[in-house]
């Protein structure tokens, strides 16, 4: 059984404001009805690591996520440090990070997992929906940020959408940023090209500008140029909102068909 964490969260929120938690409407935001998403390597079961230093929690996760027959848990830690020694040994597909855990936060660690185990998704499960932690595990390379007032459904959904390699974004954070997106300043803006849109799905994949170039058969400047039109015409600071954007406005593409061919 999941539980909220009551501890105090951080200080002033810099973006749109708190984000409502996920309610009997709530869910996930995925690809678009119809997306198929890649099989995950070796096409068993999606191996995880759950970590979280609350035992109750830890374990009562990692019991919902067992019950899944498409999932298995293949260890726990309670804090970041144990995580990457276990993440290391096992390589799972996905590790399940609580945001907040002793020491290195769960932010920080999603940043070592990408750098030390590449092929590691980091999904965080988090009690606070702060913009602000957000826009930061993104930063950092997740695959994906879920509230902890998730349903077990919903939880094994996220982890198997991130497996396959898409974004994940909790349903009350996407209502959220939408809303901000629709009624703030700026908020009637040009529509993109065709191909804008195409650099932005891209952009909500985390792919550079070189491979972006690669995969639409663009020049890199002209890339560049269309990044940069997209961030324009769309009020955004940077890739993380652009990326954002993309999944809260169900503009994201499966992995498999990001890809050429």
């Amino acid at each position: 059984m999941m539980m909220n964490d009551d501890r105090t969260g951080p200080g002033p929120d810099p973006g749109p404001g708190p984000v409502s938690r996920a309610d009997e409407a709530g869910g996930i935001a995925r690809p678009p009805d119809g997306a198929v998403t890649k099989p995950v390597a070796g096409q068993g079961p999606v191996r995880i690591v759950v970590v979280e230093d609350h035992a109750l929690v830890r374990e009562g996760t990692a019991e919902l996520l067992e019950r899944d027959p498409g999932l298995t848990v293949v260890g726990q830690a309670s804090s970041a440090e144990e995580a990457l020694k276990l993440i290391g040994g096992q390589r799972p597909d996905v590790a399940l990070v609580d945001v907040e855990l002793p020491g290195m936060n769960g932010i920080a660690l999603a940043r070592a997992v990408a750098n030390q185990v590449a092929e590691t998704r980091v999904l965080i499960l988090s009690a606070y929906d702060d913009y602000a932690y957000v826009i930061g595990a993104l930063e950092a390379g997740v695959a994906g940020y879920l509230l902890k007032t998730s349903s077990a459904r919903e939880l094994c959904d996220a982890v198997r959408t991130a497996a396959g390699g898409a974004l994940v974004l909790d349903e009350a954070i996407s209502r959220r940023l939408t809303h901000h997106w629709r009624t703030g300043p700026g908020s009637a803006s040009p529509a993109l090209t065709a191909r804008e849109t195409e650099v932005l799905r891209l952009l909500a994949r985390g792919l550079p500008n070189k491979q972006i170039a690669s995969q639409l058969g663009l020049g890199l400047r002209t890339v560049e140029s269309h990044v940069s039109s997209v961030l324009g015409k769309l009020g955004l600071a940077s890739r993380t909102e652009a990326a954002l954007y993309a999944v809260s406005h169900h503009l994201t593409l499966p992995e498999r068909e990001s890809r050429p061919g």
